[in-house]
């Protein structure tokens, strides 16, 4: 069973804070990264952004501009939901990772972090996913489970996909059971359903309805 720190690179080294700016730029012409980590005196303290370096002078040194440096990174034991959150929230490509004590152990690239995600259950296995609505202090991660299980279905995962002050949307991925069932099951629990499926049999009697309702009135 993978694990994502397996995926953890150490290809390149991290770039030194006494480098020259003239080196970070070349660094960043051959590896195309939109960040990459810098250390001082073996000490992780920030991420070098591409285009900043562009714009520094090539004869200081990367020290000149410790302040532009940019502060994410990811614990060698997160999970591999809140390492993707974290790379979409700094808008990077890479992603340094560190060990409970904060030494540098290396970096996540996006584009293995996104092979991992592929292999994980809730994309692998053959499933329906249904993208459900309810107001953020009336849901249930519990309920949701037992509303699934309740109908033979069984859960293959779910995250939050969006949230405002008022409501959660939680995208939920489902193998085996009655879709139909299921949906219906979650409206009688109030919950909206936010995607379209063909099984739904209450949307199919509306649009049934609509059908014939439209026809009557082009008569």
């Amino acid at each position: 069973m993978n694990i994502l720190s397996d995926y953890i690179n150490h290809d390149y080294k991290p770039l030194d804070i006494q480098e020259s700016v003239a080196a970070a730029q070349d660094f960043f012409v051959d590896a195309s990264f939109s960040h990459f980590p810098v250390m001082e005196e073996g000490v992780f303290i920030g991420n070098l952004s591409s285009e900043d370096v562009e714009t520094f002078d090539f004869d200081k040194k990367i020290s000149d501009y410790k302040y532009t440096l940019e502060g994410f990174f990811a614990k060698n034991n997160a999970i591999w939901l809140d390492v993707l959150e974290n790379f979409a929230h700094n808008q990077t490509s890479i992603m340094p990772v560190l060990d409970e004590s904060n030494n540098y152990l290396g970096y996540y690239e996006i584009g293995d972090v996104i092979r991992f995600f592929n292999e994980t259950t809730f994309l692998k296995e053959p499933g329906g996913i249904i993208i459900i609505e309810k107001k953020i202090n009336e849901y249930s991660f519990s309920q949701i489970s037992q509303i699934i299980e309740g109908n033979n279905g069984r859960l293959l995962g779910m995250f939050i996909s969006d949230s405002t002050n008022e409501k959660v949307q939680l995208t939920v991925k489902i193998a085996a059971g009655g879709m139909n069932e299921i949906i219906q099951t979650f409206r009688r629990y109030e919950y909206e359903i936010i995607s379209e499926h063909q099984e739904d049999s209450y949307l199919n009697i509306l649009k049934d309805r609509s059908d014939y309702l439209d026809k009557y009135l082009n008569i």
